[in-house]
């Protein structure tokens, strides 16, 4: 166009690589990246260590979370509560944590038969455990703690050196119990001792412990023991079974360890809130049945007939059979790590977006499956951290909230800057078009361009990323993977910001340039109603839906910062003089910037009206949608 109108080729070229530079946001994937670092380091400020950036996008995204029961939606300070031994006796036991303050407190009356039942059913417990409490501090795994604490209150102490370690079947969660062999040290004795969950303990005892001796078990006493866990789970205990006999394949049963472990403080309020906004809460534990159920319900889960699963159901299953039900179960109980991965695949089936919470060795494939893995920091294997996206440092599901909220917080700052820059860019790229097709000298001159290119595509662009959590995102629904970055709403949005920018700089330039020459004031004023005009649109970027007035005008420092950082740019170009022989400006006086001001504030204005008139527009929409419904 330029050619054609007679334009020397020079200038047409001078101008044409500095309307490139201007036009094209080349510094919008510095701004995302750099936002996104931002986020990752405000995550690891709340406990959540995220180890790569597109882990940032996909957290706003998330709809599904399965979590861990213990240490994540509990407090992992694992106590024996209560004791029953195979006799029937009864006991309760005070005091918190791994402390030995407390006691074991016999509910029908200490008596010599029912010291020595209980004596013997924690004495082979803590000979089947490879945890130590070392001054307060426990090496090893929770339940293990709680165990040798509950001994230790009942005066039990270092019993392990009466015996020595001949060979050991460790705990797996497929087999979910734990088998030692030894041999005493002064009799010579040689002993198996089981510990784990109560089904598998008792599946593998002939004989159930009585004052005079072992006895048979009979199917009676199996089903009175298995009823006998049932009502300690149903108080949220997680349920401990220990048997002891001369070979593994003849144990005597021993008795039951109830083990308290409360929830966190606050996930109740974390799962409500992701429950809120459309994120669906499943549990996933080894525990059983109804210590899965009653930890669910203390934490706000939604329990109800047909939500529940088991590891042996999900056997039982067929892809097309579990694909249809995994959506609405909420808790998965007596699960082992392949029934995780399966869990997770069959949530992505349904075009889930998954984040799976493990610890172990054998959670790697379901970490590296889901969308999300996230690995615990205090419990959790090495081989599980480096697997995962996502580590909590405190082990806390809140965090998982806090992680959620900063992704949705990003993406929509992330929106927001692309609006701006976008809106920018449009403005450059039209003022000269538009000067060109209408036959007018070119407002800005390609020095001119080329600064309002740096100090707007950079400071006020990257701290837009830098927008502190609106508390309204807390209460999003998870971002809609299918729809683009670049939605209608933001383009009319830029659309509409650019036309009054346009319009009102070509109006400045063309009421300057009466005598239809241009002058070093004509463009300065040009330039000057550009750059004022950005600093308003970057005030109006802030949020696409809230008012300035009502999300605070120093809220976000950084930005407040870095639009002051531009004026004061802006009044070096046009005051200093060194400056001004570069650029080709001048000094303009007090009345002019009042004109100017008040003229690119009127951004801000329509801005402002356009965001009243879509809240009501969208609450309009709600009432008819809930009349309706």
């Amino acid at each position: 166009m330029g050619l054609y109108q007679g334009i020397p080729i020079q200038k047409v070229f001078n101008i044409a690589v500095s309307l490139a530079v201007a036009a094209i946001p080349e510094g919008l994937p510095i701004v995302v990246t750099m936002t996104l670092c931002l986020g990752i380091r405000r995550m690891a400020q709340r406990s959540a260590l995220v180890k790569g950036l597109h882990t940032v996008e996909t957290l706003g995204c998330t709809t599904v979370v399965c979590s861990d029961k213990t240490g994540t939606l509990t407090k992992n300070e694992m106590t024996v509560t209560l004791i029953v031994t195979s006799e029937g006796d009864e006991c309760h036991v005070s005091g918190v944590g791994y402390a030995v303050d407390g006691r074991v407190m016999f509910n029908d009356g200490f008596s010599d038969s029912a010291n020595e039942a209980v004596t013997k059913l924690l004495e082979s417990g803590v000979i089947c455990c490879n945890a130590d409490i070392v001054a307060g501090q426990l090496f090893g795994q929770p339940t293990e703690g709680a165990i040798i604490s509950v001994a230790a209150k009942h005066g039990i102490y270092r019993t392990c050196d009466n015996y020595q370690r001949l060979e050991e079947i460790p705990f797996k969660s497929e087999t979910k119990v734990m088998s030692v062999k030894v041999q005493n040290k002064k009799t010579g004795n040689v002993e198996w001792i089981v510990k784990g969950a109560v089904e598998r303990v008792l599946s593998q005892c002939s004989h159930y412990q009585q004052h005079l001796g072992p006895l048979p078990l009979s199917n009676e006493k199996y089903q009175h023991f298995i009823n006998m866990a049932s009502h300690l789970s149903r108080q949220g205990l997680r349920v401990i079974a220990v048997a002891r006999g001369p070979s593994s394949s003849e144990f005597s049963f021993l008795g039951l360890l109830g083990i308290s472990d409360p929830p966190r403080e606050g996930v109740h309020h974390s799962v409500k809130t992701l429950l809120s906004t459309g994120v669906s809460v499943k549990m996933v534990t080894g525990d059983a049945h109804e210590t899965a159920v009653a930890i669910a319900q203390a934490v706000g889960i939604q329990v109800t007939p047909g939500t529940v699963l088991s590891g042996e159901q999900i056997d039982t299953m067929d892809d097309r059979v579990f694909l249809g039900v995994v959506h609405e179960a909420s808790v998965f109980y007596r699960v082992s790590p392949r029934h995780k991965l399966r869990i997770v695949k069959a949530l992505q089936e349904r075009l889930e977006i998954v984040g799976m919470t493990g610890d172990g060795v054998n959670d790697v494939v379901a970490l590296k499956r889901a969308n999300i893995g996230i690995a615990m920091g205090k419990m959790g294997s090495a081989v599980s951290k480096e697997a995962a996206d996502m580590i909590l440092n405190d082990d806390d599901f809140t965090t998982i909230l806090s992680a959620i909220e900063e992704g949705k917080c990003i993406f929509h700052n992330i929106t927001n800057f692309v609006q701006f820059q976008v809106s920018t860019s449009i403005v450059a790229l039209s003022l000269i078009a538009l000067s060109t097709l209408f036959g007018l000298p070119n407002p800005l001159n390609p020095m001119q361009i080329l600064l309002i290119n740096v100090i707007m595509d950079g400071p006020p662009a990257l701290t837009l990323g830098m927008e502190p959590i609106d508390d309204d995102m807390k209460f999003q629904p998870p971002r809609d993977t299918t729809k683009d970055l670049i939605s209608t709403k933001l383009v009319r949005n830029c659309l509409i910001s650019a036309s009054v920018i346009i319009c009102g700089t070509l109006w400045v330039f063309r009421s300057e340039m009466s005598d239809g020459v241009v002058t070093a004031r004509d463009t300065t004023m040009t330039f000057s109603c550009f750059v004022l005009y950005d600093m308003f649109n970057a005030m109006s970027c802030r949020s696409s839906t809230k008012s300035i007035m009502e999300i605070g005008l120093t809220t976000n420092w950084y930005l407040f910062m870095a639009l002051s950082g531009t004026l004061l740019a802006l009044m070096g170009v046009v005051y200093l003089p060194f400056l001004q022989w570069i650029f080709q400006t001048e000094g303009l006086h007090l009345v002019d910037w009042m004109y100017l001001t008040c003229l690119t504030s009127s951004v801000l204005i329509v801005s402002e009206i356009r965001k009243f008139l879509d809240r009501k527009q969208e609450g309009l929409t709600q009432n008819l949608h809930m009349e309706s419904f």
